[in-house]
């Protein structure tokens, strides 16, 4: 289905504007709800973290009943959080098991990935890199910390690379700059100082991907499957209706459905930071804190999303073809 014409523009324009409503979490595009049956229109989707009566609004924050004529639909979704069950240790690793940096609690492992032939773990920054605050070569546990792994015992990779997140306050979408920064810190590291460079730029812009890569300590410690699910075929596209399937550290195998493209969703990452994200993806409720990276799977087991964040009733996703693109990997 196009999504690229007249509601699509709409809602470009209107984005910021509707985002600003105090209760607005994410924007999107989807199939109209009434009456708690989905309809065949589409709407513009305002999700927020509760519905609440009109009257108990002000005027600046109502969401309007349409915006340049197509319609709007209001959706109760919670508050939008990263989210952080296959706890055991497993050897050779599998997709959808429990990983972390040694720092974090947990999250999971989505899939083993390609970088010019050598096998790569996929997952989230914020599981892998510790939402920013990570060097290339940092310890990588299966299971993550919090099911009890190790650096003793449960090593079974160093952080490759990551995305950066820009939150809330921050300006940095630099490429070249957070690479220098990345390399520069890697070389205080060596040197004892506990100082960290930050790239900084004049403008935020709204990120597309929460991902990272990590280099196995040894190849026979992953595998390319996807627990519970099977292998991973080939990549795909997230379209809107399509059914999806997942596997994860926290609610293990899971299926759901794409309900809105082009979502445009602002994240919170704790300690107050949020970070705002466009071109996104929303399924229904499929997902809990700890599901974090997994690999988002089509009906013919093609990789479509990289599971990052969610609420009690929805879950985000990254389109994979932003996450292969920027981290140069492939399956």
């Amino acid at each position: 289905m196009d999504t690229t014409g007249g509601l699509a523009v709409a809602l470009s324009r209107a984005r910021e504007s509707l985002h600003d409503r105090g209760n607005v979490v994410a924007t999107g595009i989807g199939y109209k709800v009434t009456g708690g049956v989905r309809t065949a229109d589409l709407a513009i989707i305002c999700s927020v973290t509760e519905k609440q009566p009109l009257s108990a609004l002000s005027a600046a924050d109502i969401v309007p009943p349409d915006v340049d004529g197509f319609p709007t639909d209001v959706v109760a979704t919670g508050p939008i959080t990263a989210l952080a069950v296959h706890v055991d240790r497993m050897r050779p690793a599998p997709g959808g098991v429990s990983i972390g940096h040694h720092r974090i609690t947990a999250g999971t492992l989505g899939c083993v990935v390609y970088r010019n032939g050598e096998p790569l773990i996929l997952s989230n920054n914020h599981v892998l890199a510790n939402s920013n605050d990570a060097l290339p070569g940092d310890a990588i546990l299966q299971p993550g910390p919090i099911d009890g792994g190790t650096m003793e015992t449960d090593r079974i990779a160093t952080l490759d690379r990551f995305i950066p997140i820009v939150m809330a306050g921050e300006s940095s979408t630099c490429a070249f700059a957070n690479g220098v920064a990345a390399v520069a810190n890697w070389f205080a590291r060596l040197g004892g100082s506990d100082a960290r460079l930050l790239a900084v730029s004049g403008r935020a812009a709204a990120n597309l991907v929460d991902a990272a890569t990590a280099f196995p300590l040894s190849s026979d410690l992953v595998s390319a499957t996807v627990y519970g699910v099977g292998d991973i075929v080939g990549q795909g596209r997230a379209e809107l209706g399509m059914p999806v399937v997942k596997s994860g550290r926290t609610t293990g195998v899971t299926v759901g459905e794409i309900l809105q493209v082009d979502v445009t969703v602002d994240v919170g990452y704790g300690a107050g930071q949020v970070a705002r994200f466009s071109d996104q993806v929303m399924a229904g409720a499929m997902s809990q804190g700890g599901d974090s990276g997994s690999a988002i799977l089509d009906a013919e087991h093609r990789i479509v999303g990289l599971l990052f964040a969610g609420s009690e009733r929805t879950t985000v996703v990254n389109r994979i073809e932003h996450v292969f693109g920027a981290l140069e990997i492939g399956v």
